[in-house]
């Protein structure tokens, strides 16, 4: 049976987006019949045993933290990953390591590959230099920035195979001169046997909410600056202008939440938009049943044009109705009109009329529903896409050389 081992910056029990894409990547090459394990580098931060068995999971540890100043604290954290990765082969020897971004774990994985002959797989789920600028803890041309960017182009080149989550992560790595045939595409996926029926309305929380019969527009996820959610608090003046009982509901927290509060205090329709603070995972279908559009604003930038979001499609596996702003990330998931709506980004005018025209389309909701759950199980269910890995696995381990990395539908 062959064996992968994956390397992670964290994992479960901590809860994120990269945890759950991880989670879902190894269940399903797990039920496809391969043997796979984590191990997580010294960012992941929750205290536990330093071998972790979560959600049928084993997860490795690398043990103590690295110090030191800015540049030297990231190889010595290399280092300590890299060794951990040699130890655990002493005893259950993969035949790949599947990295996973930020380079750390590239680089890492790279290292640890060549003293263990064995090849290695790196996987870019955002370029971080672009996330910190979208996170506001970066600045776009800056040293660190460009330090970043110069460490991940060197896990790129140290890779035997480079997979992304989409067609605008590898686009920008053959524009860097990276050859495309070195690089596949693992789109973002969901895994449609953890979803259900939709959960029923819970009219007691709706009231409890104060949030009417609606329509109820939607977000659940984390409050960064990219993600727009001022301009979606803008546009809901001139949304209660055209449908008077439309309410926001705002579920989760971050940054920008202070921010965000702010500026709901001093909105004329102050008493139509509603803050949940963050709430537990397990509870959240009980919120996206409360609602009849999710609505996903994100500005336009390097990130948000590059990188294809997962909160949407997880709306679509729950049969939930979408309205995002037109970005590159949006639009490899979305096709405009059939599975959801797009809006031009940065603009509150044009994504108040987008959630008002997708209103008075009530009579087609149940089509755009169906449309787009299709579209996920066609494109997006790991059951089946987890199959991708396998044709890049093969070519490592020596199977039919013209057999050409995966790219996305």
């Amino acid at each position: 049976m062959t064996r992968i081992l994956h390397v992670l910056d964290h994992s479960l029990p901590m809860h994120s987006g990269y945890t759950f894409r991880t989670r879902a990547i190894l269940r399903a090459q797990a039920a496809s019949g391969l043997e796979v394990r984590g191990i997580t580098g010294q960012r992941h931060t929750e205290e536990g045993p330093s071998v972790e068995e979560v959600d049928g999971l084993i997860f490795h540890r690398t043990l103590g933290a690295s110090s030191g100043p800015a540049g030297l604290k990231e190889w010595r954290e290399i280092d300590a990953l890299c060794n951990a990765i040699v130890a655990l082969a002493d005893d259950w020897r993969p035949d790949i390591l599947h990295a996973h971004s930020p380079a750390l774990d590239g680089l890492a994985a790279i290292r640890a590959g060549k003293r263990l002959g064995i090849p290695v797989v790196y996987e870019i789920r955002a370029f971080w230099e672009d996330a910190a600028v979208g996170n506001l803890t970066g600045r776009e041309g800056s040293l660190k920035y460009r330090l970043t960017r110069h460490v991940e182009n060197l896990a790129v080149r140290g890779a035997d195979a480079v997979m992304t989550i989409c067609h605008g992560l590898k686009d920008d790595l053959v524009a860097r001169g990276f050859p495309a045939d070195k690089i596949g595409i693992m789109p973002n996926g969901v895994d449609l046997t953890t979803f259900g029926e939709p959960a029923r309305r819970d009219d007691a929380l709706a009231a409890e909410l104060g949030i009417g019969d609606g329509p109820v527009i939607g977000f659940i996820g984390s409050f960064y600056d990219y993600e727009g959610l001022d301009d979606l608090i803008a546009a809901m003046s001139m949304l209660v202008e055209r449908h008077a009982g439309a309410h926001l509901l705002l579920v989760g927290g971050g940054p920008m939440d202070r921010a965000l509060r702010a500026q709901v205090a001093a909105s004329p329709v102050a008493d139509r938009i509603h803050f949940t603070g963050r709430v537990p995972h397990a509870e959240v279908e009980r919120y996206y049943a409360l609602t009849d559009i999710m609505a996903y604003p994100r500005k336009k930038s390097r990130l948000t044009d590059l990188v294809t979001p997962l909160k949407p499609l997880e709306a679509n596996a729950q049969m939930q109705l979408v309205a995002a702003s037109d970005v590159g990330g949006h639009r490899e998931l979305i096709r405009n009109g059939e599975t959801g709506v797009l809006f031009a980004p940065d603009d509150p005018a044009a994504c108040a009329q987008a959630l008002a025209d997708l209103v008075d389309r009530r009579d087609e909701w149940n089509a755009i529903r169906q449309a787009a759950r299709a579209h996920v199980r066609a494109n997006h269910d790991w059951a089946t896409n987890v199959q991708r890995y396998q044709v890049v696995y093969q070519r490592l381990l020596g199977g039919p050389s013209n057999s050409r990395m995966p790219d996305a539908a």
